[in-house]
């Protein structure tokens, strides 16, 4: 490139024969000394060996010579300037190319390299060629490396050492050699030749920029060093890294033709600090709506508090896309969990709150918090009040004493969002998480909506694979992941690990598979989906205790559960985050659909129950639930005695009043008692009575008492005492028998046979 012949560019300086009134003896500023009106300085016509030239007398410690027009100092180009002398008498003096360099109206740039090393005259008559390279960048042979600030130079040269010299010069040249340090053709500029120096503390950001417009489509190349940015900037060009960057926490970075984990771990030389600076501009720019890892494996050693890391907002409610890699946790102590323990007062008044916490500024946000009595599972601190000495939880407590001592467990997650107040749409997809034992996985915002984690893979998280501390749950989206606990070979009653949990509604869980957890979810609010997922739980325990893979902690459940495969596990619906557990008025258990799913077991203990509903209050009843063509099985070991259960461990479920309650269509294999509602029997009575008592104990759900008959229909004639066939038609009434799980079934006369009777334990 030369710039002289592509675009037209002056560079040479007039001939000293022209006049020395554009000479200066100064800095060569407008205004300043010229050699026209010097007595020591004339010029010379015909030398033998320059032609016209000029000849001064030295009689200063530095004598100066400065052309005062304005060479241009262009970014990327190279000049060379060069003199020629020769002393004829006198002492013999140094030479040395010298330049002034400025910017705008005669303003001077200081703390620049203004001369070039110098040249000693050896012997009368001899000629001295002095040269020197002046350029933006800081490249190997650049005598004055001045960056990007000067825009042009007055240049010339210095004679220094003794006066007396009788010094001859011919005319100062300036080429461009850009040549010397670009091939001709080339595809990049270089940042050096603008400007970047590369030491690690001085800011080149602005010769960065001037690169990447000076670019215009090429590449951008940053060679080896350290390159301190000291603000935002925005590559347009594609970058090639062969150094790094650095750059303060709150400065971003837009490589706007490699927005992914290849490029940032180029540009910063670290993958951790690449993904941190690629987050930070994902939730800070329009251009991109996802931020690749490549399918790179990322090791943390800490936790990534993903709003620290974006630092300059906290809601956010456009979609983005975090995919494609795995990250491992490498042991040490950033994993451990943060351990509180307080006192506290809670009252009804106020079930959301603990009171009277002392330090309560030492409690993290997000702590899970357990007690002795009264709290539900997956209660978490969504806020700190410090100085009320109060704290705010996810789900209000279920009649706790007044005054009791609560721990407090800050889990450590590898993508932590809970510094966001709102996170809208943001999706996590197909990731691996390496948890290792070492920690948990992700952590929800506080607040949000529609955060979707779709195609990962789980493995190993010490506490929580999916965490939500409030209501950032709100319509969350898991689909089709793996979780594969850290707990494999660890018999079920002393696992704690868990998969996900709900506080919010409109959740869809689907196309899961779980192993091994101590649950699979624990859901809190309603309206929620969980369809298609397959969650393990057994050991190798003969006739082992199992935990619930699904708890549902609110009566008002308005949940669909379908096409799902439980496994070794079984569904637990409590109402364990009312803070007024027992039931004064409303709904109680309902809006629950369970429809075709595969319940099996082996193994297990006998009395364990598929479905198992468990009241922490008095008064509650069934009021809406179907279970309606799933598969319930039992292999190796006793038969299960039934599917569904009623722990009475706190209180009794009212099952007079159970209501809604669709039992039908399912298929039972290894299972003892076999659960209907509507129930079928057939009844046979083989000595003729006027009320026959059919006995429905063995088929009524949950052991609700037979309210009515639907039909009675005989199989066969019905006799008398005679043996006379009768035809007229029974009547029925329910609630008979000790728990009002029989029916009675009238004749017109004593009579004996058989009949099929279909009957209803609810209203």
């Amino acid at each position: 490139m030369n710039q002289v012949i592509t675009d037209g560019l002056i560079l040479m300086p007039p001939q000293f024969s022209d006049g020395l009134a554009v000479w200066s003896r100064q800095d060569g500023r407008p205004g300043s000394d010229t050699w026209a009106t010097a007595p020591n300085a004339a010029l010379v016509a015909a030398d033998s060996d320059f032609g016209d030239c000029l000849e001064i007398l030295k009689t200063e410690a530095t004598t100066r010579l400065r052309y005062m027009g304005e060479t241009p100092i262009i970014p990327g180009t190279y000049l060379r300037v060069s003199a020629r002398i020769k002393v004829l008498s006198g002492n013999l003096p140094s030479v040395r190319i010298a330049a002034w360099p400025g910017q705008g109206s005669n303003v001077y740039v200081s703390g620049l390299t203004e001369s070039a090393g110098s040249t000693s005259v050896a012997a009368y008559g001899s000629i001295v060629t002095v040269t020197a390279i002046l350029g933006t960048g800081q490249r190997g042979g650049v005598d004055l490396a001045w960056g990007a600030d000067p825009t042009y130079a007055h240049v010339g040269l210095d004679l220094t050492g003794p006066n007396g010299g009788q010094v001859r010069i011919e005319s100062i040249t300036v080429e461009d050699v850009t040549s010397i340090f670009h091939r001709k053709l080339m595809d990049w500029v270089d940042v050096r030749d603008y400007g970047a120096v590369g030491d690690g503390t001085t800011d080149d950001r602005a010769a960065f920029a001037a690169a990447d417009i000076a670019a215009d489509g090429r590449e951008v190349l940053v060679p080896e060093g350290d390159f301190y940015i000291g603000s935002n900037l925005t590559f347009t060009n594609p970058v090639r890294f062969e150094g790094k960057l650095v750059m303060p926490a709150a400065a971003r970075l837009s490589l706007n033709e490699s927005f992914d984990l290849d490029g940032y771990a180029e540009a910063f030389g670290d993958e951790v600090e690449g993904l941190k600076k690629g987050i930070q501009q994902l939730f800070n720019q329009s251009e991109f709506e996802a931020f690749d890892l490549c399918g790179r494996r990322l090791t943390l050693t800490e936790p990534l508090d993903i709003q620290a890391i974006v630092g300059n907002r906290n809601t956010y409610a456009n979609r983005r896309v975090l995919r494609n890699g795995q990250f491992v946790a490498a042991s040490g102590s950033a994993w451990n969990d943060d351990v509180n323990t307080r006192a506290g007062q809670w009252s009804a008044s106020a079930p959301f709150e603990i009171s009277g916490v002392s330090n309560a500024a030492s409690i993290p946000v997000g702590s899970l918090v357990t007690g002795p009595q009264g709290v539900g599972r997956e209660v978490y601190v969504r806020a700190v009040n410090a100085a009320q000495s109060k704290v705010f939880l996810s789900s209000p407590l279920v009649a706790p004493p007044a005054s009791q001592t609560y721990t407090f467990t800050r889990f450590k997650y590898m993508l932590d969002f809970i510094g966001w107040q709102n996170l809208q749409r943001f999706v996590v997809s197909d990731i691996e998480f390496l948890c290792g034992g070492q920690c948990s996985a992700i952590n929800l915002s506080l607040d949000g909506l529609v955060f979707q984690i779709q195609d990962c893979f789980f493995t190993g998280p010490k506490d929580r694979a999916i965490t939500s501390a409030d209501e950032g749950c709100q319509g969350m989206q898991i689909d089709r992941c793996q979780f594969l606990s850290n707990e494999q070979a660890t018999n079920v009653p002393q696992r704690k690990s868990i998969c996900f949990n709900i506080n919010s509604s409109d959740c869809k869980i689907r196309d899961n598979r779980a192993n091994k957890f101590l649950h699979f979810g624990v859901i809190s609010g309603s309206g929620n989906i969980i369809t298609g997922n397959h969650f393990f739980q057994g050991d190798s325990v003969v006739e082992g205790v199992r935990s619930p893979g699904l708890v549902i902690a609110d009566a008002n459940a308005k949940m669909t559960f379908s096409n799902n495969y439980v496994d070794n596990c079984y569904i637990e619906w409590t109402n364990e985050k009312d803070p007024t557990p027992d039931f004064t008025g409303g709904l109680s258990f309902h809006g629950l659909t369970i429809q075709g799913n595969i319940f099996f077991a082996t193994n297990t203990a006998p009395w364990m129950r598929f479905i198992s509903i468990k009241p922490f209050g008095t008064d509650h009843f069934i009021n809406g639930l179907s279970i309606t063509g799933n598969l319930f099985k039992k292999t190796n070991g006793a038969q299960l005695e039934q599917v569904e259960g009623v722990d009475n461990s706190i209180a009794n479920l009212d099952l007079n009043r159970t209501a809604d309650l669709q039992f039908d269509s399912n298929t039972y294999h290894g299972i003892v008692r076999r659960a209907e509602n509507p129930a079928y029997i057939r009844a046979v009575q083989n000595t003729a009575t006027q009320t026959w008592v059919v006995d429905m104990s063995d088929v009524t759900p949950f052991g609700a008492p037979v309210k009515y008959a639907l039909s009675v229909m005989p199989d066969g004639p019905v006799r008398s005492t005679s043996n006379v066939a009768i035809y007229t038609a029974p009547w029925t009434q329910g609630f008979q028998g000790a728990n009002g799980t029989s029916l009675h079934v009238g004749w017109s006369q004593p009579v004996r046979g058989a009949a099929y009777v279909t009957a209803r334990c609810d209203n």
